[in-house]
């Protein structure tokens, strides 16, 4: 074996060593998996996690990978969330084989229930949901049969069919496998497979009043499909004996499944009840607010596939749970948008700067789009006689080692000229309303000739050019690191500063052609997008991620 081949294969993860034995022995000649979300919540970077393992899987090994929506629940579905998981999936880089339902096997599944009835296998229940629970029994006790475990067949399959035909009301009766009420697995202790819904499908229509459950619609879909690796999160590893009990007793195509950790992520939450209980009371403004861990909300914020891509690799596969640190998704960002974000330069918080000596009138600079590509150019940038710097670059008296402007002081302007601080305007009130400040004429950027040494460059904008722009600026959506697994409500831990809206920032006018496509970095700002709802009236800054991590220092200083 070369040296190659034993690192390729010290490198595979324990999902990618059971393809890659399984079509090394034969047992299949290509494989196919599939990515089966319900349609009740948008997609969150969990997800996502989820998407790249079973399109990546496929992918090394030449297979395929189906889109199937698990549509069991007609209460809590819609097409909406239909179309943005098509959109997520897209985004992210994939192409499924094909677009699938679970709803396009209603009829199949249903015949499936009919054998386990006629094989006497399954039965028909009339205990109310507390009393099937009652009588389920506790992890350390066994359970009791139903009063109605020993109807005949005919007698099933007669209620059976009458449930389907819509005579009895929701929750009347269910539909009841047969398996062992001593397992020690409190699934297999008869679990429902079919109940009484009498509610509109979003494809289906009112065709059907009975629908099938999780566990008795996935494992047969699969099989269906031929899927050969049916892969889930950890928390279905219980639910693996019913997945193969229906398979064996059905005699149908042996899918397998396999495990793997999900993601869990520090200052957000995983759960789509939760993220819909932050929608319906307004903490946040939708499914694709900024601040959500949804795919889309990521999307709108400005991260990108490519760093959803790299946040999945260095987390790999596990097969425990663990909780991962935000400051890692981030990290994944900043690495692809400092490739290739344009810089531009915004001022948030302006402070006026009169060139006293400078010549009325205007000159264009150049300055680099992105240092990090020689490819992508340089832009022009105004420069005049009055222009506005960041109010925190400033200070009347300032400590030691405080090297940006101040009174006597010298600084430069980026791609541009150094400039002196030589008088502070005040208001009546002693606020500091304005600088008066000199240039030296020889120190111009690329040509700079005046030998004068400076120990700080900041950004700034021309007034007479600058364009406004609202800027918000997004932080982390819950104070603490785990808040679904706090003391009380989750809601109480959400961050109250996690948005801060700055309406009229000044920013150089090359912003004015930004495209919603496009990645901007704001000059020692972070990085930024357009947001959707920008127009030519008014432009939308959401900012991406800072800089650098300031979360853990600012943390401290509260």
């Amino acid at each position: 074996m070369t040296e190659i081949k034993k690192e390729e294969e010290k490198s595979l993860n324990f999902l990618e060593e059971i393809v890659q034995a399984d079509l090394e022995a034969g047992k299949y000649k290509s494989i196919l998996t599939r990515f089966p979300p319900e349609p009740n919540g948008y997609l969150h970077i969990g997800h996502s996690k989820s998407i790249i393992l079973n399109f990546g899987l496929a992918q090394k090994y030449g297979g395929d990978t189906n889109l199937r929506f698990d549509d069991t629940n007609p209460v809590t579905e819609d097409t909406e969330y239909v179309d943005s998981i098509k959109e997520d999936i897209s985004w992210l880089g994939y192409e499924w084989a094909n677009e699938l339902y679970a709803s396009d096997y209603f009829e199949q599944i249903y015949q499936f229930a009919i054998k386990l009835i006629r094989d006497g296998l399954a039965y028909v229940d009339d205990s109310t949901s507390e009393e099937i629970a009652k009588l389920k029994g506790t992890p350390t006790e066994p359970g009791k049969a139903s009063p109605y475990r020993d109807r005949s067949i005919e007698d099933n399959l007669r209620l059976f069919v009458e449930m389907r035909a819509g005579k009895y009301k929701d929750g009347e009766k269910v539909l009841r496998a047969k398996m062992d009420m001593a397992s020690p697995n409190m699934l297999m202790r008869d679990p429902i497979i079919y109940r009484i819904k009498h509610a509109h499908h979003h494809r289906t229509g009112d065709k059907w009043c009975i629908y099938p459950m999780y566990d008795f619609a996935h494992g047969q879909s699969d099989s269906i499909e031929h899927i050969t690796h049916s892969v889930c999160t950890l928390e279905f590893v219980s639910h693996r004996p019913l997945y193969d009990w229906f398979i064996e007793k059905l005699g149908i195509f042996p899918s397998r499944q396999y495990e793997f950790a999900r993601l869990n992520l520090t200052y957000t939450v995983m759960s789509k009840r939760k993220l819909l209980q932050l929608v319906n009371e307004n903490f946040v403004t939708g499914w694709d607010d900024p601040r959500m861990p949804t795919i889309s909300g990521l999307r709108r914020r400005g991260y990108t596939p490519e760093s959803l891509h790299v946040f999945a690799e260095k987390i790999g596969v596990q097969k425990r749970d663990n909780l991962i640190d935000m400051s890692l998704l981030e990290f994944c960002i900043r690495e692809h948008l400092n490739k290739i974000a344009l810089r531009r330069m915004v001022v948030f918080d302006p402070l006026k700067i009169v060139l006293t000596n400078y010549t009325e009138g205007e000159e264009f600079l150049q300055s680099e789009n992105n240092p990090e590509d020689p490819g992508s150019g340089h832009r022009d940038i105004p420069f005049s006689r009055e222009l506005v710097i960041e109010r925190e670059d400033f200070m009347e008296n300032p400590p030691k080692k405080f090297f940006r402007l101040s009174p006597g002081q010298k600084v430069r302007l980026k791609s541009a000229y150094i400039i002196q601080c030589d008088e502070v305007i005040k208001d009546a009130a002693g606020n500091i309303t304005e600088l008066k400040c000199s240039y030296i004429p020889g120190s111009k950027s690329g040509g700079d000739q005046s030998n004068i040494k400076v120990q700080a460059t900041i950004h700034w904008v021309s007034i007479p050019h600058a364009i406004t722009a609202e800027v918000r600026l997004y932080d982390r959506l819950f104070k603490v690191e785990d808040p679904a697994n706090e003391e009380g409500d989750f809601k109480d831990y959400v961050n109250p500063d996690s948005l801060q809206v700055l309406p009229a920032a000044y920013a150089e006018p090359a912003l004015k052609q930004a495209k919603f496509t496009e990645h901007y970095q704001f000059l020692r700002k972070g990085y930024f997008i357009l947001d959707k709802t920008s127009s030519e009236e008014k432009m939308v800054f959401n900012r991406t991620v800072t800089l650098r991590d300031n979360w853990v220092k600012e943390q401290g200083k509260k």
